[in-house]
C-alpha cells in the first residue's frame, strides 16, 4: 500500500481526493493550513498535520514521519480577481509553496507529484475545445502562479525523476456527499444559492457575448469526478516516469443562463437571474478537450450539469438547516 500527503485535504476538492485516494486503497495524510478548510472534513483515522505548505521544516518532517510515497498539492490561493488585487500574495503563497514543497521532497526522496493546476493556465483560448498543447497565455495572477508550478513539476522532474502529472481543472461544482459542499463566494453555484438566501436576484455577468444565448459557457466538471481524475492519476504515477498535464472536464460546455435554468429545474422555483454587465477577463467561451486524459489515464467524467446543481443544493440546504 502507498501512502500519499494531501496538501489542502480539509478544503472543497481536498477532501473529496481525500477520500477517493482511500477507497483507491491507499493511505493518506492530510496537511492544511486551515485558512479556508476545515478540520471536520478529515476522516477519522487519518493523519492530520495543521502547517502551511511554505513550511519546509514541517512539510519535511510529515514526509518523513509517514514515508510518504507521493504527493497531490492542492494547498493554494485560487480567486482570480483577488489575485489581480494582491498578485505578490499570490506569487508568495502558490509559487513559494510550490518551490519549498518540492523541496521537501527531494529531501526526503519523495518521487511523484499530482499537481492542482487550472484551466486558467489558457487564458482566453484562441478554439474550443482548449487540448493541453494550446498556447499557454493566463490572463491573471492566479493563473499565472499555475503555470509556474507546472514549470516547477517539469524542470525537477527532468534534473531528478520527479514523476508528475499535472491537472487542469475546468469549473469544479457539486459535492460527493452533503458534508463535503462548497462554501466558495467566488463559484457560480453557491454564488447563486447565497443570492438566493439574501433574498436577492443572482446575476448574469454580461448577456452580449458571441455565444448562442449571449452568455458565457464554461465546462462544468462534478467534484466527484475530479476527485477520481486524482486517484487515476496517482495511480499513472506510480507505474509510469510520468511528465505530463491532462485537461479535468467533460468536454462540453454550459452558459451561464443554461446553468440558472438547470439551478431554477433543480429548487422547483425560477431564481430570475439579472443581467449585469461584463466582468473584465471573461472569455466568452471554455470548454476542454478530454481525449488525452481518457487516451492516457482511461479517466472520462460520469456526471452531468443536474447532478452538480442538485447535489450542491443538497448540501447547501442541509448546512443552511443546521
Amino acid at each position: 500500500m502507498t501512502t500519499w500527503l494531501v496538501t489542502g485535504g480539509a478544503g472543497y476538492i481536498g477532501s473529496h481526493v481525500v477520500r477517493e485516494l482511500l477507497a483507491s486503497g491507499r493511505a493518506v495524510v492530510v496537511l492544511d493550513d486551515l485558512s479556508s478548510g476545515h478540520a471536520s472534513r478529515v476522516p477519522a483515522g487519518v493523519a492530520f498535520v495543521q502547517a502551511d505548505v511554505a513550511d519546509g521544516q514541517a512539510v519535511t518532517q510529515v514526509l518523513q514521519d509517514h514515508a510518504i510515497d507521493g504527493v497531490v498539492h492542492l494547498a493554494a490561493k485560487k480567486a482570480v480577481g483577488e489575485s489581480v488585487e494582491q498578485p505578490l500574495r499570490y506569487y508568495r503563497e502558490n509559487v513559494d509553496g510550490m518551490l519549498s514543497l518540492l523541496e521537501a521532497m527531494a529531501a526526503s526522496n519523495v518521487t511523484r507529484l499530482v499537481y492542482s493546476s487550472s484551466a486558467a493556465v489558457y487564458g482566453s483560448p484562441e478554439r474550443n475545445p482548449i487540448p493541453e498543447t494550446a498556447t499557454l497565455q493566463p490572463e491573471s495572477p492566479y493563473g499565472e502562479t499555475k503555470v509556474v508550478g507546472e514549470w516547477l513539476a517539469a524542470a525537477q522532474g527532468a534534473a531528478s525523476g520527479l514523476s508528475w502529472v499535472a491537472l487542469r481543472y475546468f469549473n469544479v461544482a457539486g459535492a460527493g456527499s452533503d458534508d463535503l459542499g462548497d462554501d466558495s463566494v467566488n463559484n457560480l453555484i453557491p454564488m447563486v444559492f447565497a443570492a438566493l438566501d439574501k433574498g436577492e436576484s443572482p446575476q448574469i455577468f454580461g448577456d452580449d457575448y458571441p455565444t448562442p444565448d449571449g452568455t458565457c459557457i464554461r465546462d462544468y466538471i462534478h467534484v466527484a469526478d475530479l476527485a477520481s481524475a486524482h486517484a487515476a492519476a496517482a495511480a499513472y504515477c506510480e507505474a509510469h516516469q510520468a511528465a505530463d498535464a491532462f485537461n479535468v472536464g467533460r468536454g462540453e460546455g454550459s452558459s451561464v443562463r443554461e446553468v440558472m435554468n438547470t439551478i431554477s429545474a433543480v429548487i422547483g422555483r425560477d431564481v430570475q437571474a439579472q443581467v449585469a454587465p461584463r466582468r473584465m477577463g471573461d472569455p466568452p467561451a471554455s470548454t476542454a478537450a478530454t481525449e488525452q486524459i481518457l487516451l492516457t489515464l482511461g479517466w472520462k467524467s460520469q456526471l452531468d450539469l443536474e447532478a452538480m446543481v442538485a447535489s450542491a443544493w443538497s448540501s447547501w440546504s442541509a448546512h443552511r438547516s443546521r
